[in-house]
């Protein structure tokens, strides 16, 4: 695309949400020249925050009404300085791609068709894909009948968002987050009417997969083909039990990328995605968790280990994928301190039947120890301090309330 030709500095339009990928997108693009324009319904958003903020633009919440907030990031794309958005959230992708024959008159749009997209929001057709693809993955149903009573199970959702592509009942401005994994403490406590009440659909009942290593593969693809790739291991997540990553540590592992690929390249993707899996201590063979076809929550980690996604999407929106080197460092490690606080607070607080609580005392020598020897943290930088601070009072305010 040219500059030139379209007026003016080139920008590009990022969501602003509570998870720090918005952050890193704003620093990375308005590190190298480009204009972040940030958009949210909450003006506490710490992306707002950020010194390499260009603009910050109040717009509907998707879950307020998602043709609403469609319009809105419509309206921005029509602006000849504007070149591209990047979607951070489920909602963001859910929109982007349902509309984007719409945001293609105006931007380049280096995400998903909706059918390929709805292949990763339903994770029924996701493990379906999995299974032609040969990646293994955990015994997946539908909830219409309590599980074998002699194994583990967790409940989920069949849909990552809930909105009238899948379900009848649902409009066309209507944009729900439906309820998280669930562990069954009992395969019989719960019933399929009042599961499928809990989660507003009928949900999954998947097998529980008993290990301590999660891992993820994350990838940005280019009509089928990968043009960049990087992995992490997690170590902690926001809970003893696991959840997004509160501290992880980067990897280069073969059978982990072959994972990856084989899926991704089953969906025949296009644009960004993170591929979760969990490794099975017992068999030590990756396990397929789910699918994320958008930035995720450890973005800013990433960057620090010199995978910088943020401008290989805006690479590829230019049509300059052949500049992508997307050699990182590995055995390294990044915090979210706010993550780190919670898995400690889960320890506190928690009891989850199916996963062995850690000791507090041994949970907070092993969060500081790795504190002190990988320094890299998701909000708090030198050259960019007011995000760090304006989580850290959401995360007060949060707690008080």
């Amino acid at each position: 695309m040219d500059t030139a030709a379209r007026g003016g500095r080139a920008s590009v339009v990022i969501p602003g949400v509570a998870a720090p990928s918005s952050v890193a997108c704003v620093r990375s693009f308005g590190r190298r020249g480009i204009r972040p324009i940030v958009v949210s319904s909450d003006e506490t958003t710490p992306a707002f925050h950020s010194k390499y903020c260009a603009e910050a633009i109040r717009v509907p919440s998707p879950h307020d009404d998602l043709v609403a907030y469609k319009d809105a990031l419509r309206a921005l794309a029509e602006r000849p300085d504007v070149r591209t958005i990047v979607p951070v959230r489920e909602p963001d992708i859910y929109v982007l791609s349902k509309y984007r024959e719409e945001f293609a008159e105006f931007v380049a749009t280096p995400w998903p068709d909706f059918g390929t997209l709805s292949r990763t929001q339903d994770r029924i057709r996701l493990f379906s894909a999995a299974e032609t693809a040969g990646v293994d993955a955990p015994e997946t149903t539908l909830f219409t009948a309590p599980p074998d009573g002699d194994r583990q199970w967790i409940m989920k959702p069949r849909y990552t968002i809930l909105g009238d592509e899948y379900l009848e009942e649902y409009t066309p401005e209507t944009c729900v987050a439906p309820p998280s994994t669930t562990y069954l403490e009992s395969t019989h406590a719960t019933s399929a009417e009042s599961a499928q009440l809990e989660m507003h659909h009928v949900p999954l009942v998947q097998e529980y997969v008993s290990t301590t290593e999660e891992y993820g593969f994350f990838a940005l693809y280019d009509e089928g083909e990968a043009v960049a790739t990087f992995q992490h291991r997690q170590r902690r997540g926001y809970s003893y039990a696991g959840g997004p990553s509160s501290f992880r540590e980067s990897v280069d592992i073969p059978a982990l990328k072959a994972a990856g690929l084989a899926l991704l390249d089953e969906l025949e993707w296009h644009g960004l995605a993170m591929v979760e899996f969990l490794r099975d201590e017992k068999t030590g063979q990756f396990k397929l968790m789910e699918v994320n076809p958008r930035f995720w929550s450890s973005l800013p980690f990433t960057v620090r280990a010199g995978a910088d996604f943020p401008y290989y999407y805006w690479l590829q929106a230019a049509g300059r994928t052949d500049e992508i080197d997307d050699a990182y460092e590995s055995d390294i490690g990044g915090h979210l301190l706010r993550g780190e606080a919670l898995y400690l607070y889960s320890i506190l607080t928690d009891d989850i039947g199916l996963v062995e609580k850690p000791g507090l005392s041994s949970a907070v020598v092993d969060v500081a120890r790795s504190l002190l020897t990988q320094p890299r943290f998701d909000y708090l930088t030198r050259d960019d301090p007011r995000p760090f601070v304006r989580d850290a009072l959401n995360t007060i305010s949060a707690i008080r309330s």
